[in-house]
This record gives C-alpha cells, sequence and structure tokens, in this order.
C-alpha cells in the first residue's frame, strides 16, 4: 500500500520594485517541496508594497490562503520566504489542522533528511532546534511529530510550553559544546593540511560539483541528482605531476535564503573553504536565474569570510546549451572554464588551472 502523498498550497509574495526572478524562485520553492516529497497542488502570488508584521501578506489575504488551502484539501502551507515566529504563530492560528512551513524550514528539513555524519547531524540539529525555539506553539504540531514530542509533564504552574521551550534550550547548550568538541577535532586535521595547496568546488546546489569531484580526481564520490545531497565535506588528493599533489575539497551547496542558523552551524565544516587557496565557483550553465545564484553564492562566501580568496568560475553542463549561449557566457566571463562532468568535456582544463595556480603558489612560497 502506497504511503500517503502530502500535498502543498505555496504562498509566493511578490514585493513591488524587487529584482527578484519571482518566477525562478517559485520553481526553486517547488523543487525544493518536492525533494521534501510534498506535491505542490496550487500556487498563490500576490504584489505587496510592504511586508505585514502580523502574516508577511495583508490580513485579508491571509484568512484567502486558508481557505483555498481548505479547498484544495492540502497538508501543507508552504511560504516562499522567511516568516518571523510571530507571523508563524499568527498563521498558524487561522487554522489548526493545516501546516504551516517557510522557506528556511523546508531546507532545514531536507538538510535533516540528508545529514549521515555525526558532524552534520549535530549541526543540522542545533539549526533546527534554534530556528523552532521560537515558533514552538501548542498549534505547530508537525514539529511534535518531527522531534518525537516532550513527553515530561507540566508541574505547578508551569505550562507544557514552558517546560518544552527548556527542555530545547538544554538540547542547543549541549550541542554547541559537541561542535565545540568536534570543531577541535576538524581543526587539528585542518592544521594538518596547511603545508599542501587547497582548493574547493564551491556552488549553487545540485550544480554538479560532486560530479565533477569525481571526474577530476577519479574517485568514489556520492552523486546524486537531488538537493543537497552532500553536506559533509570530501577532500580528496588530485596529483599534478612531479610526484606533487593538492588537496580538492566539495562541500555543501547554497541556495537563496539558506537559514543563518544553518549557516553559524556549518561554519566548521565550510572552514574547509575558507582555508582554501583557490576557489572553483561551479556554476550551471543552462541556469535560468544564473546572476541571482552568483549574488547568493557571494553573500554566502562574505558571511563565512571567504569573500577574498582567489577564485575562477566553472560552468557546468555545458552539453545542455546551444553555441550562442556558451559565447555569451565566455564574453560575460572571460577568464571562466566551459566544463561538462557527465560527458567528460574540457574537464581537463579544471586540472591545468589548478596545477598552474599551484606553480604560481610555491614561487611565492621560495621567493624571499
Amino acid at each position: 500500500m502506497n504511503p500517503k502523498v502530502e500535498t502543498a498550497l505555496i504562498v509566493a509574495p511578490r514585493m513591488w520594485k524587487s529584482s527578484k526572478n519571482y518566477h525562478n524562485s517559485i520553481e526553486e520553492i517547488s523543487l525544493l517541496s518536492s525533494t521534501l516529497g510534498v506535491k505542490v497542488k496550487g500556487v498563490i502570488e500576490q504584489k505587496i508594497n510592504t511586508i505585514n508584521p502580523t502574516y508577511f501578506i495583508g490580513s485579508g489575504k491571509a484568512k484567502q490562503v486558508v481557505e483555498q488551502a481548505k479547498l484544495l484539501g492540502v497538508n501543507y502551507i508552504i511560504f516562499d520566504e522567511d516568516l518571523s515566529p510571530v507571523q508563524t504563530k499568527n498563521f498558524q492560528k487561522l487554522n489548526k489542522d493545516i501546516k504551516l512551513l517557510d522557506r528556511p524550514g523546508v531546507i532545514l528539513e531536507i538538510f535533516f533528511r540528508n545529514a549521515k555524519s555525526k558532524e552534520s547531524k549535530t549541526q543540522v540539529e542545533l539549526a533546527r532546534l534554534q530556528y523552532q525555539l521560537p515558533r514552538l506553539t501548542r498549534l505547530w504540531t508537525h514539529l511534535e511529530r518531527q522531534m518525537g514530542g516532550f513527553g515530561t509533564r507540566a508541574g505547578a504552574g508551569e505550562t507544557q510550553i514552558e517546560v518544552d521551550r527548556r527542555i530545547i534550550r538544554k538540547k542547543i547548550s549541549l550541542l554547541k559544546k559537541k561542535l565545540k568538541s568536534i570543531d577541535s577535532e576538524r581543526q587539528v586535521q585542518s592544521k594538518k593540511r596547511k603545508s599542501f595547496f587547497r582548493t574547493s568546488f564551491v556552488g549553487y546546489t545540485n550544480v554538479g560539483k560532486s560530479s565533477l569531484m569525481k571526474s577530476v580526481t577519479k574517485s568514489d564520490v556520492l552523486i546524486r541528482n537531488q538537493l543537497f545531497a552532500t553536506l559533509d565535506t570530501t577532500v580528496r588528493r588530485l596529483f599534478i605531476g612531479n610526484n606533487n599533489y593538492v588537496l580538492l575539497s566539495d562541500t555543501v551547496g547554497f541556495i537563496r535564503n539558506l537559514p543563518d542558523n544553518l549557516i553559524a552551524s556549518f561554519k566548521s565544516t565550510l572552514q574547509e573553504v575558507v582555508d582554501s587557496d583557490l576557489l572553483l565557483i561551479v556554476l550551471d550553465a543552462n541556469s535560468k536565474d544564473l546572476f541571482n545564484e552568483i549574488e547568493t553564492i557571494k553573500s554566502v562566501l562574505q558571511e563565512i569570510n571567504a569573500n577574498e580568496i582567489d577564485y575562477k568560475y566553472v560552468f557546468n553542463k555545458i552539453d545542455l546549451v546551444d553555441a550562442d549561449k556558451i559565447s555569451y557566457l565566455k564574453q560575460s566571463f572571460p577568464d571562466s572554464l566551459m566544463v561538462s562532468a557527465t560527458r567528460s568535456l574540457q574537464v581537463s582544463d579544471i586540472k591545468d588551472t589548478i596545477s598552474e595556480k599551484y606553480d604560481k603558489w610555491i614561487s611565492a612560497l621560495k621567493s624571499p
């Protein structure tokens, strides 16, 4: 018997005078929902001048959204925005049966499902609890299901919600201590690598970084055609001739509105990027929203203090675009590389670039 398919109504507020590409953003939130196994049954777009502090959108429109969700019989209302805890609670009060998720909440849930190692599980759990704490209400039943519920009974004069919050704060404190210990281990590993030239693949999620990693290093790397398949940093040796090798890393992909708590929790994992001598910023040559994706990547790199590192753009999936698009990309990004990991097209250019940068790095070390 097939499990019940969960369904959602997406709400996509459009800000007047915004440069945001809403069509691509809706496609992305739909793909994020699909990654969670949630089928999108409808999309509501709403143009707004200012953000309503109560519901993000106007109160009348908020009630219309809930009524539409009831008519469609969906399980979720998913906002393609970051809702404040107050806005979340107010929406939940409009209907106790339909669950509400905003964009950061969806991303956190995907990370939670994909976390495999001790480190990534700890990082994601910490980020989720920090996200959930200010949003915890008796109405948000899906959080109780996700977290297994809290079995403690409220004491005299103490509500259950206060008990839940105290338990979450205690768990957050324990997870922070655990992450400090993991971070110390990572720093020891990082010190051992300081004498090597280090390169990292960075970029938007699902652009083929892991495929490029496998193609360039000829190593066994997890490859899945899904968002955020890679959460842990993978480091491999890349031999570049004359018995010399560099260290090549592949880490978690970026996306718009990556939750701040998630970036903070993953800073130790992303330290490999910060310690790199060269960043290979991988982009999808077939993307419809290229410049916004580049802005997102730059924003995250700045957030983790990696924006001053030498970098080169690598356009992957060139086998999916025509000659005109390739010509346009070469004119817009004259020093970039054009490759295809799946077809092994011009992948050797990546190794040549790394070798060239390595030679300059060695020369700088030898110079007085």
